[in-house]
């Protein structure tokens, strides 16, 4: 059994109910809330260790419930639900405290994935401080400097190859997800810069090949895995 509590706040009676029942059938002790304002109410009064939160609601949206929920649990988890797909929406979306966004329609499967990648993240993060070097195998890495060090050998990182090294650095053996990754460094999950991304981890198995033993391994369809 999880001892995860969700908040589910869904005005589509229909689709709130289905996703209440797979998730208690997952083993989540799920609460669904109709709208914005009936979710705060319930989230003022219950512990919840995720908020799942359709944007378009009646009385208060979930741009502003997520808003009011991070005022007094600023680490609280949030996923939206959303018909919206726009670029722009997504970035609100994630200036309002999103962890995650996921479009409907979608898979029951998707949405259990991205719960559990979630919980698996703040989790970690919860229970590891945010290092600012790191070892890897023979490398030194300064992630304040952004240097990457091989036998007294520096090599200055650009910011963007730091934060995904240091990402990878902060999951260890365990894998970090492709989407995570994207929405944390190029804010966007989009084709454009998932190619983008692609580029940087072939950038960082360049530096790191000195070394045999390190390696930033594909794990497919999930994401990576820095080996050392």
């Amino acid at each position: 059994m999880n001892n995860i509590k969700i908040l589910l706040a869904e005005d589509d009676s229909n689709l709130g109910t289905l996703l209440r029942n797979y998730l208690i059938a997952k083993n989540y002790e799920t609460t669904l809330y109709v709208n914005g304002s009936l979710a705060l109410e319930g989230f003022s009064k219950t512990s919840f260790g995720l908020c799942i939160l359709d944007i378009m609601m009646p009385e208060m949206d979930g741009l502003a419930l997520a808003k009011e929920i991070r005022l007094t649990s600023p680490e609280m988890p949030i996923i939206f639900l959303t018909a919206k797909n726009q670029k722009e929406d997504i970035i609100e979306g994630f200036k309002s405290g999103a962890d995650d966004y996921i479009t409907k329609p979608f898979s029951m499967e998707e949405l259990l994935y991205r719960i559990e990648a979630i919980l698996r993240r703040t989790t970690n993060s919860s229970s590891n401080k945010k290092e600012e070097t790191y070892t890897i195998g023979n490398y030194t890495f300064d992630s304040l400097k952004q240097i990457l060090t091989y036998n007294d050998q520096p090599i200055n990182l650009t910011t963007k190859e730091s934060g995904l090294l240091e990402l990878l650095c902060r999951y260890g053996n365990e894998i970090l997800e492709r989407n995570f990754a994207l929405k944390t460094i190029w804010v966007d999950d989009n084709y454009f810069n998932a190619r983008s991304m692609d580029v940087y981890i072939t950038r960082l198995r360049k530096y790191l090949k000195k070394d045999p033993s390190v390696k930033i391994l594909n794990v497919h369809g999930r994401g990576y895995k820095l080996i050392s």
